[in-house]
């Protein structure tokens, strides 16, 4: 990883509009993604992980819709891509692995056909023997046998078709790859094979990488740096070994505390936070996590925090790591 930034998200909302009200599933998010670097995004269903991983590409449909914010890739704000720019950026700069297979892949096109297609949209002087052969060479990459090749989404298991959205992601050596569950269909033996060959080919061709998973263990292993969201707000970034180490929002101390571990003991009693995630119709008043957060403060029900750096990239959405003089006087 280094410290050149890659694209830089600010301020990004996204909207959905229901029958009962806007929906803020992704609210005023603001972050870096670097060059090289594997960036983990975690938190609870429904925080909004995988909205914000298609709004950067655009992908979001009616009726939703990005509501506000600047998405900058090499200095230019893709928020004011025509449909042509958009149609180059996606797949060629910026890829999605999506997270199920079934609904993302033709069910009447075979696997070989996918990948050429990929390829030549993009690379239109690109030969159709010349894609087979790279096609050919991604699949056997990811743990899937030639004579595959010719098979239809149906004739494959859930894994194999797994590993082929993320070959679709990777074929044209795109600068950032969003991956939303990649491993979720997948064997804990085919998932470490798989996350062993995203970190070789993240060396081979020094992409990035956006990791959306609810498998923490995994962004252990594999991330730079860890991003947790709730309620559609970033609430810590940090490096990975930081956060770990010293979880400083209390939504992230639950997280962690959560995980069982080897050493687990069976007398004790696992880690639960109270409550539940808000309904994002009616949001409550200053932090979203106050209702539940055992570290909640008079300030923390009536003004929402910043998002701050607080150490050297880390960044907290919390009232316990800044001033204000409301929160002064609740002190006395």
């Amino acid at each position: 990883m280094t410290n050149e930034i890659l694209i830089k998200i600010r301020d990004l909302s996204v909207t959905y509009q229901t029958r009962i009200g806007p929906v803020s599933a992704v609210d005023h998010v603001s972050f870096d993604i670097y060059k090289g670097e594997i960036l983990g995004l975690v938190g609870e269903s429904g925080c909004g992980k995988s909205t914000l991983g298609k709004a950067l590409l655009r992908l979001i449909d009616p009726p939703g819709e990005i509501s506000s914010g600047k998405i900058i890739f090499d200095d230019e704000d893709i928020m004011e891509y025509d449909e042509k720019q958009l149609h180059d950026f996606r797949g060629r700069r910026v890829s999605m692995i999506f997270q199920d297979p079934m609904t993302s892949l033709n069910p009447v096109q075979r696997i070989d056909d996918h990948l050429i297609e990929t390829i030549q949209v993009h690379e239109k002087q690109t030969k159709k023997e010349s894609a087979l052969n790279r096609a050919r060479d991604m699949i056997k990459r990811l743990g899937i046998g030639a004579d595959r090749m010719i098979s239809y989404p149906h004739q494959l298991s859930g894994g194999m078709r797994q590993r082929v959205m993320t070959g679709i992601g990777l074929i044209l050596n795109a600068d950032l790859i969003v991956a939303d569950e990649a491993t979720t269909s997948l064997d804990v033996i085919v998932e470490a094979k798989l996350a062993d060959q995203l970190r070789e080919i993240r060396e081979e061709f020094k992409i990035s990488l956006l990791m959306i998973t609810h498998n923490i263990a995994l962004i252990a292993e594999m991330a730079d740096r860890i991003a947790v969201m709730y309620a559609g707000h970033m609430v810590e970034i940090g490096d990975i070994f930081d956060v770990f180490k010293k979880p400083m929002h209390p939504y992230t101390q639950g997280l962690l505390a959560s995980i069982p571990n080897i050493r687990f003991n069976a007398n004790e009693e696992l880690y639960k936070m109270l409550g539940e995630p808000p309904n994002l119709t009616r949001p409550p008043k200053g932090c979203r996590f106050h209702p539940r957060c055992p570290k909640v403060m008079p300030i923390c029900s009536k003004i929402e925090p910043s998002f701050i750096e607080v150490e050297s990239n880390r960044f907290i959405h919390c009232w316990l790591y800044q001033e204000h003089p409301e929160k002064m006087a609740d002190k006395g």
